[in-house]
């Protein structure tokens, strides 16, 4: 059977993150208007000239850039959209990531060709919701991320024309695709208008249970349909995150789903490193690649993404797990077990033949590092390090330190690594 490539879609909040996308194998980048937008935060592109260069850039390689718009705005903010979003739209990004049914009329009868794809906070769950948004002028659905793998080929088989697309990377929220309230509840921070604080992962204490008469266990209980099944809290120096989801990984499923026919796969991550972009577009072009080709899944990968920091991984809702096995309860902070991102190789000394790194955390003589470039990884044996004056050091201490390794010309531009 021919398959079809799916589209890679990956997210930037600057031009770094562009361009680090399309190096590693991302055909389509997506970014958001703050005002408009989820992420308010960490997003040059804002700036209508960063934007405009962000959009030629994509279209000089042939690649796809979206511009997000998905809140679900207050009055205050429909009476400022046209004239905000005029300007965007007239540096012909390739579509709109919409959520709100009255931006998206507005956008339909000022610019009725404008592409319109529905956002994920649609929550887009059913065959017949797809076919009511076509309807509308949409051009493409973001299904919902509570949906599985079954239920993802149903409205694939059910809506034939509809370009879908399926997250396969990122955070996942405590809440039906991101729906939220503890944001707004506990900091007048509403994440429907791009400015989550992610209360979800902070460490919530607990107390003894004392009314079950079980000393200093801590318990929860759901009276309604599981009385008397009282479940433990298990509790670090933190506290306990009880509304903390794991992390989505679906590389698993790339097979699966580029069978089903999806367009688009989509990473999350607007907000994270340039690193974190090379390395999950990295890994989900080979295995997308792979995928179209015939050839099963390569374990190598599932390691990758496990140096990347996360919550710990979960597909999500995609085999239909069982609660305990996606919420991560100890830990609410970050953790990778396999490599530390240390700093990226930006210069050459061609006199010295040694290649400039900036740190982004510590690495020593001794360590194991691995270069992430474009052109392909390699794992490097540190064996000399040397400091801005020239003496050889042992050590770099941390972050915003320059020091020189004896590293490969072409090296300049990757990413590195330190095995842990």
């Amino acid at each position: 059977m021919l398959l079809k490539t799916p589209e890679l879609l990956a997210p930037a909040g600057s031009l770094a993150m562009l361009d680090t996308a399309f190096g590693f194998g991302a055909t389509a980048i997506y970014a958001g208007q703050p005002r408009y937008s989820l992420r308010v935060r960490n997003n040059d592109f804002g700036d209508l000239p960063v934007l405009a260069d962000g959009i030629q850039r994509a279209r000089a390689q042939g690649k796809r850039f979206y511009v997000v718009a998905n809140i679900f705005p207050h009055g205050a903010k429909i009476k400022t959209f046209l004239k905000d979003i005029a300007p965007v739209i007239a540096l012909q990004p390739d579509a709109l990531i919409m959520s709100d049914p009255g931006l998206i009329l507005m956008v339909r009868e000022n610019w009725p060709d404008m592409p319109i794809h529905l956002s994920v906070q649609a929550n887009t769950v059913n065959a017949a919701a797809v076919r009511f948004w076509k309807m509308a002028g949409v051009s493409r659905v973001i299904l919902s991320r509570e949906l599985s793998l079954d239920e993802i080929a149903s409205v694939r088989q059910d809506c034939p024309d509809m370009e879908l697309e399926v997250f396969i990377h990122g955070a996942l929220c405590i809440a039906y695709s991101g729906r939220c309230l503890l944001s707004g509840y506990f900091n007048h921070r509403d994440p429907n208008q791009g400015s989550c604080t992610n209360s979800c992962r902070w460490d919530f204490k607990t107390h003894e249970a004392k009314t079950c008469g079980a000393g200093d266990v801590h318990l929860i209980e759901e009276p309604h349909k599981r009385p008397g099944e009282y479940m433990p809290i298990e509790e670090d120096e933190h506290g306990t995150y009880i509304l903390n989801s794991k992390d989505l990984r679906a590389i698993e499923h790339i097979q699966r789903l580029t069978e089903i026919g999806i367009d688009s796969f989509k990473i999350e991550g607007r907000t994270k490193s340039p690193y974190y972009v090379a390395r999950t577009c990295q890994a989900y072009r080979q295995a997308i690649d792979d995928a179209v080709a015939g050839r099963s899944l390569d374990p190598a990968l599932l390691g990758q993404l496990e140096g990347l920091a996360n919550r710990g991984y979960t597909d999500g809702f995609l085999q239909r797990h069982t609660p305990h096995e996606t919420q991560n309860y100890l830990r609410g902070h970050s953790e990778s077990n396999r490599s530390l991102y240390v700093g990226d190789v930006v210069g050459f000394d061609s006199v010295r033949g040694l290649a400039e790194i900036a740190s982004k955390n510590a690495f020593s003589v001794g360590d194991r590092i691995e270069l992430v470039h474009p052109a392909g990884n390699r794992e490097i044996l540190i064996d000399r390090i040397v400091n801005a004056a020239g003496d050889e050091i042992q050590r770099v201490p941390g972050s915003d330190h320059r020091a020189w390794l004896p590293l490969p010309p072409d090296s300049v531009g990757a990413f590195v690594a330190r095995f842990l």
